[in-house]
Order: structure tokens, then sequence, then C-alpha cells
């Protein structure tokens, strides 16, 4: 592929005034560890509570270790970059965050559906619960949500090596979004954009539809019990994964589901900081505040041996 250009790209980030880099390194700076330390905490707490080793904060810890990755694989850059007031990345170091970003990103979407499944077995099938969710399946699950997420995003990250980019380098985002790096594309791309429809559906569709499935059983069987404090026990188990997927794939919607003539890459920088940094950056408050349990666990890990939270 002579005469193409395998150098480095330039990532626009958020902004291209110069005066507004400093509040941008401030504000990412706070959210990225407020990010990293509330993640954090959570997967301590549960691995350190022995009450807290069940399917459902196994899971949980699981999202809040993809949670964070998946910031990784993109802030710290744009913060370098901010600080050393330059825009390159190298075209190897493009397509690696590229790879991360579709793993952790395919891992959220899998593991929310997981979730949604264990809330399904646990309010639906309660009796057979410990048996449906025993720790050799949802190992099982884990394992496959790694590998359904790996392989796809290895073979796209492989599929772009063999594409040609010209002279134009320049990305309109802080990251190496693939639409984008296509854009910059001088061969033929039928074969990734086909990958990236393919991926889409099966990381974006099938998940939804899993969660969809399962949160409608559930509502059938809340609404069969008779008494209103035991349906508002079993949707308060379920509460918080809701709130989380409703933020997480109304991002997501905002940008995809709507037509192409009201597509802007303001539109789409802000809906990437939504579901890249600020839901990962919420997630750990959401389900902590939420959740008498997880309270309990972060107040024994911190030792103030607190064991009764209103």
């Amino acid at each position: 592929m002579e005469g193409f250009i395998f150098s480095d790209f330039l990532l626009l980030g958020l902004s291209e005034r110069p005066e507004e880099q400093p509040l941008l390194f401030g504000i990412f700076l706070g959210m990225y560890l407020v990010t990293m330390v509330g993640n954090l905490l959570i997967i301590l707490a549960i691995s350190s509570d022995p009450h807290l080793h069940t399917p459902m904060y196994l899971f949980l810890a699981n999202l809040s270790l993809t949670d964070a990755c998946f910031t990784t694989a993109s802030i710290p850059k744009m913060l370098a970059n901010i600080h050393t007031q330059s825009q390159t990345i190298s075209y190897s170091g493009c397509l690696a965050q590229l790879y991360f970003l579709l793993i952790f990103g395919g891992l959220d979407n899998c593991l929310l559906a997981v979730m949604a499944y264990d809330r399904y077995v646990a309010i639906c099938q309660p009796l057979h619960y410990s048996t449906a969710m025993s720790p050799q399946l949802c190992a099982l699950m884990l394992g496959m949500c790694w590998v359904l997420t790996n392989c796809p995003a290895l073979m796209h990250t492989l599929l772009l090596t063999h594409v040609g980019f010209c002279a134009q380098k320049a990305i309109p985002h802080f990251y190496c979004d693939p639409s984008a790096l296509l854009k910059l594309a001088c061969t033929d791309t039928h074969v990734n954009e086909l990958m990236i429809i393919t991926m889409g559906l099966l990381f974006l569709t099938v998940p939804l539809l899993l969660i969809v499935f399962s949160y409608v059983r559930i509502s059938w069987a809340v609404f069969g019990i008779s008494s209103p404090g035991g349906r508002w026990k079993a949707f308060s188990t379920c509460g918080s994964h809701l709130m989380v997927v409703l933020l997480f794939y109304g991002s997501l919607m905002g940008v995809y589901l709507l037509p192409p003539s009201t597509y802007s890459t303001e539109r789409t920088r802000r809906a990437a900081v939504l579901y890249m940094v600020i839901i990962p950056m919420l997630n750990p408050f959401i389900y902590s505040l939420r959740n008498r349990d997880m309270k309990e666990a972060l107040c024994k890990f911190f030792g103030s041996g607190k064991t009764s939270l209103s």
C-alpha cells in the first residue's frame, strides 16, 4: 500500500480553544480520579465482605473493573495531550486504544445483560436461584462475556491494519473513534463498515433485547405480588441496575438512533463523554448509595464497625 501514511493521528479533543484547556484538564482529571477511586472501592468492598460473595455482587465487581478500564483506555491520553499541548497519538497507539475501547465497551453491555438475567432469576424463580446461578454457571457467563467481546474487537482492530490512510489525519474526538477513522481511509472500507454493524448488533442490540426481555418478565412477576410492600422490595433489588441501564443506553441511542440529518460532531462528543466518562463515574454512587448491603460493606472496609445503616 505504497503512498499511504501510517504516521501519527491528531485527536482534536473536546475543544480547540487554548484558553479552555486548563479547565478541561482539571474537570476530566477530577472525574477520572473519582471514577477510579469509586470503582476500586466497590471492588475492594465486595472482595473483603463474605456476605457479598454472591452472583449479583460478583457481576457488579466485574462491571466496576470494566468501567475503570473503559475510562482508562481514553482519558489518560486526553489528559496527557492537554498537558503537553499536543494532539498526536501514534498509529499503533490509536489501534491499541480502539481495541481496548471495543473490549471494555462490549463488556459493559454484556455485563448489564447478565446482571438483568440474574435479577430475573432472583425475582421470577427464587426457589431455583442457588442452582440456576451456581458458581460454575456464573464463571461460565463471565468467561463468555470476555470471549464474545475480545474476538470481534481483535478482528476489527486487525482489519484496520489493512486500511490505508491518506494525508488527512485529524480525528474530531478525544479518542480513536472507529467511524471517524474510516472516514480518513483511502482504501476500500466496506468490510470494516460491515464489521462495525456486526459489532453494533452483537454488543448493543442483543444485550438490550435480553435486558428488555428480563425486565418484562420481572414486571409481570412483581405486579403479580399482592402486597405493595412486597412489590417495592422486589423492584428495589433491581432499581440501581435499571437506572444504570437507562443512563447507558439512553446516551447511546441519543447518538445512533437520531436521524442522520441531525448529526453533529459536538453532539457525538457530548454523548461520548456521557457514556465513557460520566456514567462509569456515577455507577459506584448509584450502586452503593441505593444498596444497604454495599453501604454496610463499605463501612466495614473502612473499619467504622457500623452494621446498621438507614
